[in-house]
């Protein structure tokens, strides 16, 4: 834990069913670590090397943050995408725990102007169904290089 960190510009705050769960995906799975955390309250924020997001745990007498029912799954058309140095341990870490994938790890290059962009990227969802797009980058190339 400490006072130090910088916040992002931008940090999705997540309600989630079960922090203890969304902590052993985030923090025993991903590899984020508990920058603060209230609880009390059953909140915490998390970064991983400027990678951020906040879970909240589902308190219905909350109801001013929620727009609608809580059915899964959670965050329907966004996916969140988080850069690693490398998505090797983390797929490791997840297949140990026997965590299926949504799509296995791929290279994607996408265009970007007049240069393509590479990394390497798997999807996979958290305990609530949270749809999460890990990658590493694999650095830039000539536009129809590949």
């Amino acid at each position: 834990m400490t006072n130090s960190l910088t916040r992002a510009k931008l940090v999705p705050e997540l309600v989630v069913a079960d922090l203890a769960a969304s902590l052993h995906f985030w923090v025993g799975l991903i590899g984020f670590r508990i920058a603060y955390d209230r609880p009390e309250t059953r909140f915490a924020y998390l970064d991983l090397d400027g990678a951020q997001v906040m879970l909240d745990q589902y308190d219905p007498a909350a109801s001013r943050w929620l727009t609608g029912p809580m059915d899964r799954p959670l965050g329907r058309g966004i996916n969140l995408q988080i850069e690693v140095p490398a998505v090797e341990p983390v797929l490791a870490r997840l297949d140990q725990a026997g965590w299926p994938l949504v799509m296995a790890v791929e290279d994607a290059w996408y265009r970007t102007g007049t240069i393509e962009v590479g990394q390497r990227q798997f999807l996979v969802q958290d305990p609530d169904g949270y749809l999460v797009r890990l990658g590493a980058k694999l650095g830039e190339r000539p536009l129809g290089a590949g």
